[in-house]
């Protein structure tokens, strides 16, 4: 059960308006980094979880997410208030009222069109808010890596957005909101390692022959070494005769097929043959003026 409180978790406070700031605010509102996509998805982890501990701790921020979501649209309502009178009343003359809503940029006059300058669930580029943001699987160390990453690239947006604004209190309430994805990150990393073990995600340990195994795949000018391909941890795998076919076979692929399908199989391969010596005229080199055709040059 859900109980709205009618204050905000965060007290916004707007100095002017501004359109264009307020289109690009909405990357946090109903953008894959934003707010209710972070919502929905600690939300819906957390109807599945049976641990009380991780259960509890993703309703409580999930539900905090949703505070933000109302943080981050007020703001957006704030900075499109200048906007939305003049558009719905139609108070200008055509063409004034035009250059002030393009002037704006950011595609925020597609904004205050559609949605009469409104927080609409879309990211700054007007794209539709959809579930397909949610990334969960529904195996807690995998979930709970993957939010300490979103919490990350929330984090990144934030910081991005204040360095656009000179409104203080813009800065502040942005600035709030981005420091509480990085109390989100801590409580996520403590809630991972308190799995024990929590490494490698999933039940199956993974084959010994492979989990220490560093391919040099990229090779050249570049190659740098550190802890991440460290042969004191990794075996590195350098020739690339050892590459392919690490599993000691042939490194082909084959499949079992019954008589009926093989037969059937081969027929269509039959069919379909290419001949290599064939010479085709085509359209293309009737077209050509490498074969003297209606467009060979004079």
């Amino acid at each position: 059960m859900f109980i709205h409180n009618k204050r905000l978790q965060y007290t916004v406070r707007v100095a002017g308006s501004n359109p264009g700031l307020a289109n690009l605010l909405l990357e946090q509102f109903g953008g894959p980094q934003g707010e209710l996509a972070a919502a929905m998805r600690y939300f819906t982890q957390a109807i599945s979880e049976d641990d009380p501990g991780r259960k509890d701790m993703l309703l409580d921020i999930a539900t905090e997410e949703l505070s933000h979501l109302e943080v981050i649209g007020s703001l957006v309502a704030m900075l499109n208030k200048g906007a939305k009178g003049p558009l719905a009343e139609g108070i200008d003359r055509e063409a004034t009222l035009y250059r002030e809503i393009t002037g704006a940029g950011n595609d925020s006059h597609v904004t205050q069109v559609l949605y009469g300058a409104g927080a609409p669930l879309t990211n700054s580029g007007s794209v539709p808010w959809t579930a397909a943001y949610i990334d969960t699987i529904g195996e807690p160390t995998a979930d709970l890596r993957s939010n300490i990453a979103a919490e990350a690239r929330a984090k990144i947006v934030y910081e991005r957005l204040i360095a656009l604004t000179d409104d203080p209190g813009v800065k502040e309430a942005l600035g709030f909101l981005m420091t509480r994805e990085i109390a989100h990150q801590k409580s996520f990393e403590k809630a991972l390692y308190a799995i024990e073990p929590n490494f490698p995600p999933g039940k199956l340990a993974g084959d010994p022959r492979f989990a220490n195994v560093y391919f040099d795949m990229s090779q050249g000018e570049g190659d740098v070494h550190g802890p991440w391909n460290d042969q004191s941890e990794f075996q590195v795998i350098s020739d690339r005769a050892q590459q392919g076919a690490v599993d000691g076979g042939d490194g082909s692929a084959s499949v079992g097929l019954t008589d009926h399908e093989a037969e059937t199989l081969e027929a269509a391969a039959a069919r379909t043959q290419s001949n290599p010596t064939a010479k085709p005229i085509t359209g293309a080199d009737l077209g050509s003026t490498l074969s003297g055709g209606p467009g060979r040059l004079q």
